[in-house]
């Protein structure tokens, strides 16, 4: 467990940067096409590992059809809701509505996972949650705004696209959903992209080009295969409770990056992030651990 948890913790660092490095390209890319092009990137770093590996697999029609809805909400609506509130809110303020994917996926996993939502889990999001207040609390407020309502849509899909996982996982192994989806919500991106917004809105500067390959490999490529797979062995409400460290993550890197200040009230918060974290993920030490049934998965 404690090596799912550091490949978690990983996974939620690479993500946290991302959010300051997306605030970053949406002022060099138009948030569509920029959705395109980091999709584009992804998949075919995908495809060539699953070439190179071979692992892919011929689905079938009942695959397709939770596949189909997943690329649509997973990548479409999230990807194009994500950037395009990016526009306007700013990356620590981002990071605070997603964080509250966790308790929506903690939700959404007791109702159609019959996962169990422990009062360990509760007390200890509660206190993440009162963390991350306090880390953007001097940020000016969430006051409602059309770039607000987009992040919320971002991270609404996101813990949809987590629940979503869970019951494809049950049947293909993760890797393979998680190329499958992400080729498919590239093919519904790229048209959408290229009807709405103009070519010639793209950025021209070489590192804001690097930046969106290697954003798009290690956040979205990466990442999605070494999360998908340890969601299986962990859970999807406990492991989504390390998302409550985006903000904390974002600080920093906005600090080390765009030179946002970090005040002790923000430093307080982050350390009632990571202790918040702790509580929902430690168990207590049992006499006799149960052994892992075969064949069970989660996201």
């Amino acid at each position: 467990m404690m090596r799912s948890y550091l490949l978690l913790l990983f996974c939620v660092t690479c993500w946290g940067s991302n959010f300051v490095f997306g605030s970053m390209l949406v002022h060099e890319f138009p948030p569509l096409l920029l959705s395109a092009f980091r999709l584009t990137a992804t998949s075919l770093f995908l495809l060539v590992y699953a070439w190179s590996t071979k692992r892919l697999q011929i689905l079938s029609r009942r695959d397709y059809l939770l596949l189909v809805p997943l690329g649509f909400i997973g990548t479409l609506m999230n990807q194009a809701a994500f950037f395009t509130g990016l526009q306007t809110v700013s990356a620590t303020t981002a990071s605070l509505v997603l964080s509250l994917a966790p308790i929506t996926t903690a939700l959404l996993a007791a109702v159609f996972l019959k996962e169990a939502f422990t009062p360990r889990m509760a007390a200890g999001s509660v206190l993440a949650i009162g963390g991350i207040f306090l880390v953007v609390g001097q940020s000016g407020g969430l006051a409602l705004s059309r770039g607000l309502l987009y992040i919320g849509i971002a991270m609404l899909t996101f813990a949809v696209s987590i629940i979503m996982m869970r019951r494809l996982t049950e049947r293909i192994d993760p890797f393979v959903a998680t190329v499958y989806s992400t080729v498919i919500g590239s093919g519904m991106v790229i048209p959408a992209a290229l009807i709405k917004e103009p070519l010639h809105g793209i950025s021209t500067q070489l590192w804001a080009w690097g930046l969106l390959v290697t954003t798009a490999i290690v956040m979205q490529g990466v990442c999605g295969l070494v999360w998908n797979t340890q969601l299986r062995r962990v859970g999807a409400g406990k492991a989504s409770v390390f998302l409550n460290l985006q903000p904390f993550v974002a600080m920093v890197v906005g600090f080390a990056f765009l030179g946002t200040p970090v005040t002790a009230v923000q430093l307080a918060g982050s350390v009632l992030i990571v202790g918040g974290v702790i509580l929902a993920t430690l168990k207590k030490k049992a006499k006799a651990p149960a052994p892992l049934a075969p064949g069970v998965t989660t996201t």
